[in-house]
């Protein structure tokens, strides 16, 4: 059975960084949080969707959002998968 978690994800830290380098943080963020709140194993991955990609560079590299709402899913076999919350 798959264990599944909404959550907000700060995007702060991305802020606190050159301006060129404020979405690959982001990015970053968004797997640490990830593992951190799913409890993630040594051996298992993390497969961010491309959408979460799409939703953070959408303003460019400079603006990425404050914050942002995804979908994280574990199953057994797979790595833990990361999507955008569609509301």
């Amino acid at each position: 059975m798959a264990e599944t978690k909404e959550m907000t994800i700060p995007l702060r830290a991305a802020w606190k960084v050159p301006r060129t380098n404020r979405a690959k943080r982001a990015m970053a963020e968004v797997k640490n949080h990830v593992a951190q709140h799913m409890k993630k194993a040594d051996d298992e991955d993390i497969w961010i969707d491309e959408s979460v990609n799409h939703a953070i560079w959408s303003r460019g590299m400079q603006h990425p959002p404050r914050k942002i709402r995804v979908v994280c899913t574990r199953e057994e076999g797979f790595p833990l998968e990361v999507k955008l919350l569609e509301d």
